[in-house]
């Protein structure tokens, strides 16, 4: 607790990491309100998995674009703006959906919403490295905020699934729009902490266009690229367990599920932030997807809403260790002037990653129900570990050639 209590003893942090959670909070509520409200008004989970996929690839697409812009004008300048447009284009949704208009109407707005929306917590990250450059203190931050941000999926599944079922379908929608507009207020005016320009050197303005592309700088691409894969497990799940659940008549227990999942990836990843570890990054990140794919071959085996959220819960357990180690690895890799940018990748990958997942969980459950989805979720994790696996070599020489903290015998995995 001593580390916890020292980071946000740090002038400005307490107060612009509360901002940044009620900022994202609306993000945890986002999919699973698509899919509550979508299935429930138009009957059709493939129609659901379709629009939250829709939003998703447009918030990673649109969020690629929008951290570029951060890092080269400024957090409030870009992305204030940018958060009006995206709750009023997600107000047009809700109210073409209780109007029952026809289901292509919804995409458009759907996708300008999630276009505009960007990663709050990638800019909660970077402000933390503009706070403290010390590796440790860093280290318990990013610990930290993966902490808060499963605490809002812990929250946010039950009070969009409560709201859906207990208030109107939509509801789950309208409460993400609030929180994000309020939440956007409060972080984005803490201009004391907000991180400055960094100009960009001259030489790399002459470089090309493709070698400018941060995902081809050594081991980032890979690791995206798994965050990419965890996000299709996570879409997946999403979709999966409210049609589990709806199958068993339990359908209002599908946001206690998920959120049975969060609070066991919020209590893994504070654990795991507050310790100090001396086994190799690289070497810890891969693990973590390992024992990640290990866990989601439980849910083959789920057939009631207990055994569901049991597995779920030793799932939850692998994942924010896993994606505190993926975030601390693009710190090391990506260049500081680029560190928006490069953490901003890392929520791209599971935005686009959970549209995939959630996508193809809902065509899956469509045509062969519940239990092909859940086959996905441990399909998706299976790759994620294959790459991994594969990329374990060049990840350890990038972070050694990063940083000399890491040139330790990277076989040792304590």
């Amino acid at each position: 607790m001593r580390s916890y209590r020292e980071i946000l003893a740090i002038p400005g942090a307490l107060k612009f990491s509360a901002a940044g959670v009620l900022a994202r909070s609306g993000g945890a509520m986002m999919g699973l309100g698509i899919v509550l409200m979508v299935s429930a008004l138009y009957g059709s989970y493939g129609l659901a998995g379709a629009l939250a996929a829709a939003n998703g690839v447009a918030w990673a697409i649109g969020t690629a674009v929008l951290s570029n812009l951060v890092d080269r004008y400024g957090q409030r300048r870009v992305m204030y703006p940018a958060v009006v447009v995206s709750t009023t284009m997600l107000m047009v949704v809700v109210v073409f959906a209780v109007l029952q208009l026809p289901a292509w109407t919804l995409f458009p707005p759907v996708i300008i919403s999630g276009a505009t929306g960007g990663a709050p917590g990638a800019l909660v990250r970077a402000r933390w490295n503009h706070a403290t450059s010390d590796p440790g203190q860093l280290h318990t931050a990013y610990s930290l905020e993966s902490t808060l941000d499963e605490l809002t999926f812990v929250i946010g599944p039950v009070a969009a699934t409560a709201l859906s079922v207990g208030v109107h379908p939509a509801a789950g929608l309208v409460a993400p729009i609030i929180l994000s507009l309020v939440g956007a207020k409060l972080f984005y005016s803490q201009r004391e902490t907000e991180p400055p320009v960094m100009p960009r050197p001259a030489s790399q303005q002459q470089t090309p266009l493709w070698r400018r592309l941060i995902l081809l700088a050594p081991g980032v691409g890979a690791v995206v690229a798994v965050n990419l894969l965890i996000g299709c497990v996570f879409g997946a799940i999403d979709v999966s367990v409210v049609a589990a659940a709806t199958s068993w008549d339990v359908r209002a227990a599908s946001g206690v599920v998920l959120a049975v999942f969060s609070l066991a990836s919020g209590l893994a990843g504070f654990y795991y932030g507050s310790r100090t570890w001396s086994s190799p990054l690289p070497g810890r990140f891969v693990v973590g997807v390992l024992a990640l794919f290990a866990s989601t071959l439980g849910l083959l085996l789920a057939n009631s809403i207990l055994l569901l959220s049991a597995v779920g819960f030793l799932v939850g357990v692998t994942v924010a260790p896993t994606l505190i180690n993926g975030n601390t690895l693009i710190g090391r890799l990506v260049p500081r002037e680029r560190l928006t940018e490069g953490l901003s990748w890392m929520g791209t990958g599971i935005g686009i990653g959970a549209s995939i997942g959630s996508s193809v969980a809902g065509q899956l459950i469509d045509s062969s129900g519940y239990h092909a989805s859940l086959v996905s979720v441990a399909a998706f994790a299976l790759v994620a570990a294959a790459i991994a696996l594969a990329s374990l070599r060049t990840l350890r020489r990038a972070a050694v050639n990063t940083d000399p903290e890491y040139a330790e015998d990277a076989d040792a995995v304590h």
